[in-house]
């Protein structure tokens, strides 16, 4: 069982722009996964017990919503990133694997 106290903590962020105000809720989602998978490829998780940061702000002149989005993960390897959903404190929470689908792989 591996240890994940004291790893250190690496914050994945996005800054820009959202051009209408219904869009907001949707993109934030979107951004926040599009962060989790690029820290998968590098072989990071989410600790899920920090919060994720996400400030937005309104700019009257060119009527555009300025944000940025922060998330923050430790590092964990590749492979193992690959199944696990995020680190809550000490305890990895795992994914449950398709057994069905890694069975018809090795069929192949």
């Amino acid at each position: 069982m591996a240890s994940y106290h004291h790893k250190p903590i690496k914050r994945f962020s996005l800054d820009g722009v959202i051009h209408n105000d219904s869009l907001i809720g949707r993109l934030k989602n979107e951004y926040i996964r599009l962060l989790t998978s690029e820290m998968r490829l590098q072989g990071y998780v989410p600790r899920i017990d920090i919060d994720t940061d996400f400030t937005i702000e309104y700019n009257e002149k060119t009527e555009v919503f300025s944000f940025e989005l922060s998330v923050y993960g430790i590092y964990i390897g590749k492979k193992q990133a690959e199944w696990t959903t995020g680190i809550d404190g000490a305890t990895a929470i795992r994914t449950q694997q398709n057994k069905s689908k890694e069975f018809s792989q090795e069929q192949v």
